[in-house]
Parts: C-alpha cells; structure tokens; sequence
C-alpha cells in the first residue's frame, strides 16, 4: 500500500523557519565579514560586519560568541570554499614539471588567500581557535612541501633533512609571499618568478 508523508504541523513549520533564517543571518555576517576583509579592512568593528551583511549589531552576536567566533568561522568558510585551488601535485618525476605544478597551485592559493590570511596573522595571538587554523594549514602546506619534492629530500644527508625542508617550506610560504606582494610591490607574476628562482636555488644546491 503507497504511503503519503503527512505535512509539516504548524510548529515543525516554525521551527524549520527560524532555523533556515538563523542559518541565512549567519552565512550573511560571515561573507559580510570575507568581503570587508577582501577590501582591506583587516580589523573591522562588529557594528561594521553587521551593517555590511545587513543584520542588526544585536544579531551578530546572537550568532556568533564574540569577533574571535566570527573570524574562525570565516577562516573555516573561506577554506572551504577555496579548496578547489587544492589539487593532487606530482611527487615524481622531473624537478622542473613539480616545481611548475608546485608553484601554479601556491601562485592560486596565495593570491586567494592574501588579505584573510593578513586578518588572521593580526588575530592570531588574541585568538586561540584562530591559530589552531592556521597551524594546521601550516602544518599542511609542509606536508605538501615534503611530497613533491621527496626526491630531493631523500638525496639529503639524514641530519640535514629538517633544515632543508624547513628552508623549503619558508620560500614557499605566505609570509615570503606578502613580503614581495604586499612590501616589495610585486606583481602575482613577479612574486612567482622570485620564489621560483629561490626554490630552485635550494633544490639544486649541492
């Protein structure tokens, strides 16, 4: 015998209602909060989020325990939305092929990420949930580092290894990469050339 599903009564109804609108006021504070920090207002107000994504002061924090909430739920959006610019890199094969792909995909990912990445460095130290995001992207970013270039790694003496990853990871990363964009003035393409001919120097080094 067919079953019909029955409607919603008028409580489910309501509740169903308040949640799908909790959940619209929310997502509109955090890309509220993304498109402020996308136009270079690193440390906005929470009065300034609120007028952005069109909610009451009142709102913001009904959602959101206090700024530190706010930004880690906009870390956590941001990388979410971005995780496409993540692709399968090779770890065999040629140096020159992995260190194209290599740089391609941190080329993306740090033009992306630049201006969230700048907020969260500033929140950082007031901000334990934050830096725990950014540790772990960190810790990622170095895992990636030892996999597409294992073959060199693996040519270094054993007590040299850390270093060298180390010296690797820290060309590769966002500080160096703000350092050329954003303090030396570099173009995308400018800044890549720099850590390519940096990378290459300590790939092939000895």
């Amino acid at each position: 015998m067919a079953t019909t599903s029955l409607p919603p009564s008028a409580p489910e109804a309501a509740t169903d209602g308040r949640s799908a609108r909790a959940a619209r006021t929310r997502d509109a504070v955090v890309e509220a909060l993304l498109s402020l920090l996308d136009e270079g207002n690193l440390r906005p107000t929470a009065r300034q989020v609120a007028e952005r994504a069109g909610v009451s002061l009142r709102s913001v924090y009904v959602h959101f325990d206090d700024l530190e909430d706010l930004f880690t739920a906009a870390a956590h959006r941001f990388f979410e939305t971005h995780r496409e610019l993540v692709q399968d890199l090779p770890h065999d094969g040629p140096l020159d092929v992995r260190l194209e792909a290599f740089l391609d995909e941190r080329t993306r990912m740090h033009d992306a990420a630049r201006t969230i990445r700048r907020a969260a460095v500033l929140q950082e130290p007031f901000s334990p949930a934050l830096a725990e995001v950014l540790s772990i992207g960190r810790t990622l970013a170095r895992g990636e580092v030892k996999q597409v270039f294992s073959i060199e790694i693996a040519q270094r003496p054993e007590a040299e290894r850390r270093r060298f990853v180390t010296e690797l990871d820290l060309v590769a990363g966002g500080t160096t990469w703000e350092a050329l964009r954003g303090h030396h003035g570099m173009s995308n393409a400018a800044a890549r050339d720099v850590v390519a001919c940096m990378l290459r120097a300590i790939l092939t080094a000895g």
